[in-house]
């Protein structure tokens, strides 16, 4: 009985003798950011030609990964290396915006280097970046990987198929959830707890869109939950915190709780839904 149970184990091991392991994964992800942003490394350059190697190295191990990888989608893997950086400038441009966003956002911020070396939201947003930029050229598995690890470390949990805009800023982070169809606009700012998740959670559900869309300038505060792939909140919104939605709302909107005073014949307090409609 034991023998069979260890032919079965071995088994599984043989079927995958080459899945690339998330710490080498990780590891990647990591020497990449470092690349990009030199606050986030303790790695050293002498010349121009050393760092130019270094960046050669890092394209042989992504190649490497994805040729290990055995959910990787119809490209080459050299192509689709080749083609992650080529679209890497344009990552970076991004992350230099989401950055300035949180050091806009934040009056606690002191500088911008304490935002990449100590801000959640900018490695989980940076997690989110990469990996939607691999999830995008169909490679599997490796995104979730990066984005799960953000998750276990930050608290923040973005599918790496969900479309994000530029500027975009997570402030505490922790709780967040930002499902595999939320669509998020440009400037837009989100802080702890919030979900932006699926009215439905059934199998049959996943190939239609199931999580909110966010207009451009929104601002969502903590613990608000917007759910519905038909739920749309308008531009320039602002989500109060707690709310509940499953409603779209209109550009200009006000969303927020207010408690009553408690009620005399229940003993309960009641909440109350306002909004407010600004053109």
């Amino acid at each position: 009985m034991e023998q069979e149970f260890l032919n079965k184990l071995f088994k599984t091991h043989q079927d995958c003798p080459g899945c690339p392991s998330p710490k080498v994964v990780v590891s990647f992800f990591d020497d990449i950011l470092g690349t990009l942003f030199p606050d986030f490394t303790k790695q050293q350059f002498n010349d121009q030609e050393q760092f130019n190697h270094h960046f050669h190295l890092l394209k042989a191990r992504l190649k490497e990964i994805l040729a290990r990888n055995p959910l990787k989608g119809i490209m080459n893997t050299d192509i689709a290396a080749e083609e992650f950086f080529r679209i890497l400038p344009n990552i970076y441009e991004k992350l230099k915006e989401d950055i300035e966003a949180m050091f806009e956002g934040d009056p606690a911020a002191k500088s911008k280097t304490e935002v990449i070396r100590t801000y959640p939201g900018f490695y989980a947003i940076a997690s989110y970046r990469i990996a939607h930029a691999l999830y995008k050229l169909d490679i599997q598995l490796i995104p979730r990987i990066l984005t799960e690890n953000a998750h276990s470390r930050t608290g923040i949990d973005i599918h790496p198929a969900a479309a994000i805009g530029h500027h975009f800023c997570i402030d505490h982070g922790t709780g967040v959830v930002i499902g595999e169809t939320t669509n998020i606009g440009n400037y837009v700012k989100i802080y702890q707890g919030v979900t932006l998740g699926a009215l439905s959670v059934n199998k049959e559900d996943a190939a239609i869109k199931r999580h909110p869309s966010i207009g451009d300038h929104v601002v969502i505060y903590a613990g608000a939950t917007i759910l519905g792939g038909k739920t749309h909140i308008g531009n320039y919104s602002v989500i109060g915190g707690n709310v509940w939605l499953t409603r779209s709302v209109p550009d200009y909107s006000k969303i927020y709780y207010q408690a009553n005073m408690m009620n005399s014949q229940t003993g309960e307090t009641d909440l109350i839904i306002f909004k407010e409609h600004e053109e």
